[in-house]
């Protein structure tokens, strides 16, 4: 994958992508939403645009399908130029996040309507909608009535009746966002396998970054109408490109630091942090020079906590006391004041049932972690 300063995300495989996107752009008020993109997506990707609001995460789902009109720039699926192709005429089909189930339909004619639509024959009808209905295991349910539902059942109601006409790409918003977690967290799974059953590219749109690290084979992050970071989950969430994408997925403490030296070749870099004189150390594929101001961060569950502190090149340790702490019945979540840094956050998991007990709030702990979990940031 190809990254540049043009906003370019752009896959140098040698398979043509199905989706190309050429410099979009769109703009409401003269403000924009989408700011000159470039995308490439392949076939049988499930890909997940994932930002906050505001970002144009949901005007870009709606300008691949036809819904909302670019600027300028262009938009291709499977080799065929999308522009002046009315929405009902492209190869895509989107299910959106109220479902828009039809109330006065049973579940079977809510999935077959598409099919009734373009005048399918019965037959052919009745045999395609009841396949789908195994596929989205609503299996003796067809004769049930929308308000006969619940909301996990609705989903697969309205995700049969947007597959029901095998296109070939399909554009989920938000889909998973009116499930309760348990639920949501099922749903994933199932979705995954049925992507894995189908000759489909779904796009799924979404804030929620445990979704998106769940549910894709890659993630491109937004932020203000372009794209911040494009890459499969561990990428982004191990090697975030800059400090807001690596803030966006899940928490990280952040310190202020100057570089020390950093040799281009083996990738190594040395910092030391500006409330003291600590040195941490580890790689980066950023390019730093000797002075330049870095932000490391570390991942709360990278940290290790203990009432003892040892002296070891490979690790970093800090001196503090707890502030507060929260039990999460499957791991506890410290915020440490140090003594120079600031407030950290550990997270720490319950692995025997009596750990919980042993650190409380005031007790005076040391903070450990190996250099491997420094990320450095440009500032």
């Amino acid at each position: 994958m190809t990254i540049n300063k043009e906003n370019n995300y752009c896959d140098s495989q040698d398979k043509e992508p199905f989706i190309k996107i050429r410099n979009l752009s769109k703009k409401f008020d003269n403000i924009y939403a989408v700011d000159n993109i470039n995308l490439d997506i392949h076939k049988g990707e499930l890909f997940t645009i994932l930002g906050g609001s505001g970002c144009g995460k949901s005007t870009l789902l709606r300008m691949i399908a036809g819904i909302e009109l670019p600027e300028s720039g262009s938009i291709e699926v499977d080799g065929h130029e999308m522009n002046g192709v009315a929405a009902n005429e492209r190869p895509i089909n989107m299910m959106f996040q109220s479902y828009a189930v039809f109330p006065h339909m049973n579940v079977f004619k809510n999935i077959a309507y598409g099919l009734i639509k373009q005048k399918t024959p019965k037959n052919l009808v009745k045999e395609k909608v009841s396949e789908m209905i195994k596929l989205v295991q609503l299996d003796n349910l067809d004769n049930r009535m929308p308000n006969q539902l619940s909301g996990g059942q609705l989903q697969r109601v309205a995700l049969g009746r947007a597959l029901i006409k095998e296109p070939k790409l399909l554009l989920l918003d938000e889909p998973l966002a009116a499930l309760d977690k348990k639920l949501r967290e099922q749903t994933q799974f199932e979705l995954i396998n049925l992507k894995n059953k189908l000759d489909t590219t779904f796009i799924v749109v979404t804030h929620d970054q445990e979704e998106a690290m769940t549910l894709s084979s890659r993630i491109a992050l937004m932020d203000k109408g372009q794209f911040v970071q494009i890459g499969v989950p561990s990428e982004i969430y191990e090697t975030p490109i800059n400090k807001f994408a690596a803030d966006f997925f899940g928490s990280m403490n952040f310190f202020a630091a100057e570089v020390i030296s950093h040799n281009k070749q083996t990738n190594e870099i040395c910092a030391k942090l500006k409330s003291s004189n600590i040195l941490i150390t580890g790689q980066t594929k950023n390019h730093f020079n000797s002075g330049d101001k870095v932000t490391v961060g570390v991942r709360p569950e990278k940290l290790g906590i203990s009432t003892s502190g040892s002296v070891s090149e490979k690790k970093t340790i800090l001196e503090g006391q707890i502030e507060d702490l929260a039990y999460y019945g499957n791991r506890n979540l410290y915020r440490i004041k140090t003594n120079d840094n600031g407030v950290v956050q550990v997270s720490s998991q319950n692995v025997k049932r009596s750990e919980s007990i042993h650190l409380k709030w005031k007790n005076k702990v040391f903070i450990s972690w190996e250099n491997s979990a420094n990320v450095f940031l440009k500032t």
